[in-house]
């Protein structure tokens, strides 16, 4: 019981906003238990005073107490059925909101070890098969409990002597049950790592459909597939096969308890040593009685199942992200930025090996050079997606470690080559993290040459995106995104190939409008493309992790052959 103890650990936080409703659960689950032991109490004065002592004014009584005790059952059941319900999916819902808050928290880092599927598996699968113990299992075992409690108590008031003989068989099943109930757990845990897969290799899928029918490749990855949820499968029937196994082997022993009792029952009811309708009254409870152990039993396995998706989840929520801010706010001016010794470690590689740079205000820093020569990191840190293995990045002398992470993010806009396009409207997209302006967001977006075409959308600025902005062409998309960035006013400004899917008068206009807006600003600019950066008032090469020459473009095309080689390739 440990699982179920590490999950009501973790819940009983919530539980304490629920305990109206808790207490008509409990009242529901007493009155089902209590109705169904009355049930069976009943059968003793049905067969005792009407059919063999035929008492007329019994007549009249025990049919409506048969009502009374029936609509006591339900009502309770429905009541318990409900209020626990009702509990278990507020509390998931909470639950949930709280596993993506802290994902949301996470070094990027974190998203690069896991794959998109299995994250969202775990915050929809495995939540969902933990809101069961919360909604069902945990209310309904109390309520099984009782009503063996209940039961339990008919049998022996009835005859303590049979009831030796029908009780002495329960514990038998313990040792068989714990065992399914163990394998059960460890079949379970796969098949949700199962479920991942297959989330993570359909979202793959679905991500890269143009790639895929593009090469012609859907044959091999529906054998992919094909063979992951072979797989899922084959773990599926083995958990059927465990589990199905627990009512037959209830239902045998139970109906040795039977035979006994009714072989040593009906030998006293021969001899006159015990009434027809105390006999039936115990067999009902009896019979009755193996319906709610046989629940049990059959709880106790699947709660194997929600405490290996709980093992999961727990994971998520455990998680703290290595990379936390100050408790500094950003400079309301933003004087300069500055790499000294700077290295970078993916693992074991060194991505950034003693980079030094400094960016002044106003400055357009251009940063050229091979692809996979480090440009992406070194940008990467100034947001602190990766903080460097040794020196430091300041802002204004202050190590930016310092600074809350809002405040350094808040201060920053970035531009990258992937564009990120919402299913919200362009106004939205565009005023992305901020309240919606929407002359400011027309500006924005006239700054970025995209109103034009976001203006013959067929609601203009509160047109609804495509999910990933499939309605819109690659070049669109790159200056809704572009727009973006002019929205905010950032102090810090970072154009990772922003411009690559334009065309040359696109280009050259988002160019000219980005003069006007970077006058004030540290901007960095990752470029292939040497001809978009020739204005820039520092240029840095960066080869194999490292800063080979800093200057402007006249400088470094009489100082630097690394740069005289990227020229050279263009050319």
């Amino acid at each position: 019981m440990e699982g179920v103890k590490l999950v009501l650990k973790r819940f009983s936080p919530y539980f304490k906003d629920y305990i109206p409703y808790f207490v008509f659960a409990v009242i529901g689950m007493i009155l089902a238990s209590s109705g169904t032991a009355a049930s069976a109490y009943l059968v003793k004065p049905l067969l005792d005073d009407i059919f063999v002592a035929k008492d007329a004014e019994m007549l009249k009584l025990i049919p409506l107490a048969i009502i009374a005790v029936y609509l006591a059952k339900e009502s309770g059941r429905y009541m318990q059925t409900y209020f626990t319900s009702l509990i278990g999916h507020d509390i998931i819902r909470r639950f949930r909101d709280k596993i993506l808050k802290n994902l949301l928290i996470q070094d990027i880092s974190f998203f690069h070890k896991y794959r998109t599927g299995e994250l969202i598996s775990r915050n929809t699968n495995d939540v969902e098969k933990v809101r069961t113990v919360v909604s069902n299992m945990i209310p309904e075992f109390l309520r099984e409990t009782l009503t063996i409690v209940g039961l339990v108590g008919v049998v022996i008031y009835q005859s303590s002597s049979l009831a030796f003989y029908a009780l002495i068989i329960m514990p038998l099943a313990i040792v068989p049950l714990s065992l399914l109930a163990k394998k059960m757990k460890k079949i379970s845990k796969k098949s949700q790592e199962k479920v991942s897969d297959l989330t993570s290799k359909l979202s793959e899928i679905f991500n890269n459909i143009e790639v895929i029918q593009t090469s012609n490749s859907q044959n091999h990855e529906q054998d992919i597939f094909k063979e992951e949820n072979q797989k899922y499968f084959n773990l599926t029937m083995k958990s059927v096969k465990v589990s199905q196994l627990v009512s037959p082997m209830m239902e045998t022993l139970g109906a040795v308890g039977v035979s006994t009792v009714i072989i040593v029952g009906g030998t006293e009811v021969i001899n006159d040593n015990m009434s027809m309708g105390a006999f039936f009254s115990f067999l009902t409870a009896l019979f009755m009685l193996y319906t709610p152990i046989k629940r049990l039993s059959n709880l106790y396995n699947s709660l194997q199942i929600a405490i290996a998706a709980s093992e999961r989840i727990f994971f998520l929520l455990d998680q703290n992200p290595t990379i936390v801010g100050g408790d500094k706010e950003i400079p309301e001016v933003i004087e300069s930025i500055e790499f000294e010794n700077v290295e970078l470690m993916y693992g074991e590689k060194k991505a950034l090996n003693g980079i030094n740079l400094k960016a002044n205000k106003g400055e357009f820093v251009a940063l050229v050079g091979d692809s996979g020569g480090g440009k992406s990191s070194l940008v990467n840190m100034i947001v602190r997606f990766f903080d460097p293995s040794a020196g430091k990045i300041s802002i204004n002398g202050t190590d930016i470690k310092e600074f809350s992470l809002q405040s350094l993010r808040d201060s920053i806009a970035i531009v990258t080559q992937r564009v990120y396009i919402f299913h919200e409207t362009v106004a939205a997209n565009v005023a992305y993290g901020q309240t919606i302006d929407e002359e400011k967001v027309i500006d924005a977006l006239k700054k970025a040459n995209a109103y034009e075409f976001v203006n013959e959308l067929s609601e203009g600025v509160n047109t609804l995106l495509d999910e990933s902005g499939t309605n819109l062409s690659g070049g669109q998309r790159q200056r809704i995104a572009i727009a973006r960035a002019i929205y905010i006013n950032p102090k810090i400004l970072i154009m990772d190939e922003a411009t690559s899917a334009l065309d040359s008068k696109s280009e050259k206009k988002i160019t000219e409008a980005m003069e006007n807006l970077i006058k004030d600003k540290i901007t960095f600019v990752i470029a292939h493309r040497l001809s978009t950066v020739q204005k820039a008032d520092k240029i840095a090469v960066i080869q194999h992790g490292k800063v080979t020459a800093v200057g402007t473009d006249e400088e470094l095309k009489n100082s630097s052959k690394e740069y005289l080689k990227l020229k050279g390739l263009q050319a």
